[in-house]
């Protein structure tokens, strides 16, 4: 479901027409949806409301000012993995103790700083880790509050790059080692032990990996609570998303129609709160993608159209840099003309979408049915709201596009596009 239609042949984000913000702010640029990040987060909150939980947004998928301002108004924790994104919460009025600081690599500086704001939990992910919590909390003269991640060893059947609950990824402690793990932790002074996380990877569809894993936890999760008094049971995030709708289909009418439909908040309560509502633990989860994949679109401009006999290059100017998943992880966004009326006359042609960037890896889409295409039309990558911007970079010293929130009619410059004084700052001639 989102908030973006076509509307006399013309794409729209709630009321405003997207075509005027490009040619206001320039291309490449991100356009997202307040109103969709509002739907996703109280559809998901609703579906949860049989049990005692609290939302932690997974700052990872889209950690923009205006975002995070729009869910700690809707009483959105955060799931966090930087000191970065820490002060990021902060700035954007987040709540420090609804939040959760999790990665394989904090360093002391981020502990202390997490310390110091009242993180809710420190989610550590080694037995080395737990060790140098106690130390940097010991030296302030502090308890921290901590949960071992566990890992459940269940596949998730998800891409490769974005499973992370399996023993070959790096993520967690072996679930067999947990109750020893606690023991020990539970003798160091600094630490208090406040709850038990796991989460098995992005992009899930299906309720039956989320099933499996919670289902593993339980009796661990029990057994924690009754020799630890642990108070919260964090099962992750992963809830996936549709990449490939028909524009005009953001409602539940379509998800219905589909002979595959994708796991819906609904029915993903529906399986998960009978499994842990007897448990008498607040149940944390971390939903990063299904809040913002569909509020965002990155719209580009064609500069070219390239043709060799074998192939129709639509050339634009978005690049890998400006939103790297289909050269990382080989994803699929749907790509939708600004205006209808773009090749109305022309047909469809099978055609790579291509950036800039010298790579061949700058490649969008390969012998994709497109309408005819022509230089100075403007299309949209739909679903970009997640690991978009958050992963752009500066390669081939390219500024990062601008970022605009729209509410109802409203238009909000959530981030200036960068300019070349910004890619040098800090560099130095010799």
């Amino acid at each position: 479901m989102h908030h973006f239609h076509l509307k006399g042949g013309e794409l729209h984000v709630e009321g405003v027409l997207v075509d005027a913000l490009a040619e206001k702010y320039g291309t490449p640029l991100y356009v997202y949806s307040a109103q969709t990040f509002q739907d996703h987060f109280n559809r998901l909150d609703q579906a949860l409301s049989g049990i005692d939980h609290l939302i932690c947004y997974a700052l990872k998928a889209n950690s923009n000012l205006a975002v995070l301002s729009e869910l700690a108004r809707l009483g959105a924790g955060f799931d966090i993995v930087s000191g970065g994104e820490l002060q990021r919460v902060l700035k954007a009025g987040g709540k420090v103790s609804q939040s959760t600081f999790a990665g394989v690599g904090k360093t002391r500086a981020e502990i202390e700083l997490a310390l110091k704001k009242g993180i809710y939990a420190l989610i550590a992910e080694s037995e080395a880790e737990l060790a140098f919590i106690n130390e940097v909390a010991g030296s302030l003269g502090m308890q921290a509050p901590v949960a071992v991640r566990v890992n459940p060893n269940i596949d998730a059947h998800t891409h490769a790059k974005i499973t992370t609950g399996t023993y070959e990824n790096k993520f967690g402690i072996a679930f067999e080692r947990i109750p020893e793990v606690y023991r020990v932790a539970a003798k160091k002074k600094h630490l208090r032990l406040r709850g038990v996380q796991m989460h098995i990877g992005s992009q899930i569809t299906s309720a039956a990996p989320f099933v499996a894993a919670v289902k593993k936890i339980i009796p661990l999760a029990r057994e924690l609570k009754n020799s630890y008094g642990i108070e919260f049971l964090d099962i992750g995030g992963g809830l996936g998303i549709v990449y490939d709708p028909a524009l005009e289909s953001g409602s539940e009418s379509w998800w219905k129609k589909q002979k595959n439909p994708p796991l819906t908040p609904a029915e993903y309560g529906r399986r998960i709160i009978p499994l842990v509502a007897s448990l008498g633990l607040k149940i944390l989860v971390e939903p990063g993608r299904f809040i913002c994949a569909n509020a965002g679109i990155l719209v580009s401009e064609v500069l070219y159209i390239k043709k060799t006999g074998r192939k129709n290059f639509v050339i634009v100017d978005g690049g890998m840099n400006d939103l790297i998943r289909p050269a990382l992880y080989e994803s699929w966004h749907q790509i939708v003309p600004l205006q209808k009326k773009s090749g109305l006359h022309g047909g469809v042609i099978k055609s790579d979408v291509v950036g800039p960037v010298c790579e061949s890896g700058d490649v969008f889409c390969k012998d994709r049915p497109l309408p005819r295409l022509k230089a100075g039309d403007r299309i949209a990558f739909m679903s970009a709201g997640a690991y978009g911007f958050v992963m752009a970079s500066n390669y081939n010293s390219r500024p990062r596009p601008a970022e605009i929130l729209v509410d109802g009619t409203k238009v909000l410059l959530a981030r200036g596009r960068e300019n070349f004084n910004d890619l040098i700052r800090g560099e130095h001639v010799r």
